[in-house]
């Protein structure tokens, strides 16, 4: 029986996560924090900064940070300590703090002349866009980690949410406590968020020496 050489078969498009990072994203550390925040501050991005600092305090999902209004944040002539929100993807509430410094960028920024006459906090460019979508919050994360020297394909809109209670669990180990400020129901959820069983495992795993 003969066989025959068959030409090689090479795809046309390469595949949607050629070249990428897939897989859970990274949390900030808290000197990115710092060094982005460094350089918003610098640049004077006032809304940029309010956003950044919220999405660190807040620990929401995209989804519903870039639907807040003001009237979540803002009430009688001040920004609110603490805020409790309904969760999109749940549909059940979560609440938040607002740390000082949070405080004092979204008081600068709703003050903002461009904030005349918007009730979300972080309103779109468009009339049929009265807040910014998930992907507009994305590629301004990754303006952000590129700006200080960190590879985009790492972090994500997640890498927010994750980055203030991976400093909690890693301080305190109360897995509770980030599960109620993540909004999750299952501490399954939770432990899978953080990677804890893997981070566990290798810190046992370092103290044994054969």
């Amino acid at each position: 029986m003969s066989t025959f050489n068959l030409p090689v078969v090479v795809p046309a498009k390469h595949a949607w996560n050629h070249g990428r990072i897939i897989g859970q994203k990274r949390p900030l550390l808290p000197k990115h924090v710092w060094a982005i925040r460094v350089r918003l501050e610098q640049a004077g991005a006032v809304r940029d900064l309010a956003l950044f600092n919220l999405a660190i305090d807040s620990k929401l999902r995209g989804c519903d940070l870039v639907r807040l209004k003001v009237s979540n944040v803002f009430v009688s002539g001040a920004i609110k300590e603490r805020v409790s929100i309904l969760q999109s993807k749940t549909g059940k509430p979560v609440r938040f703090e607002i740390t000082e410094g949070t405080r004092k960028s979204l008081q600068e920024w709703i003050n903002h002349p461009l904030m005349i006459g918007h009730a979300y906090l972080w309103p779109g460019r468009f009339h049929d866009q009265p807040h910014i979508s998930t992907r507009q919050y994305a590629r301004l994360l990754k303006d952000w980690v590129q700006s200080i020297g960190l590879d985009p394909s790492a972090y994500g809109t997640h890498s927010m949410r994750r980055t203030k209670v991976a400093q909690i669990y890693k301080k305190t180990g109360n897995l509770r406590a980030v599960l109620l400020l993540l909004g999750h129901t299952k501490m399954d959820s939770t432990v899978r968020y953080l990677g804890v069983e893997l981070d566990n495992a290798l810190a046992i795993s370092e103290g044994v020496e054969i």
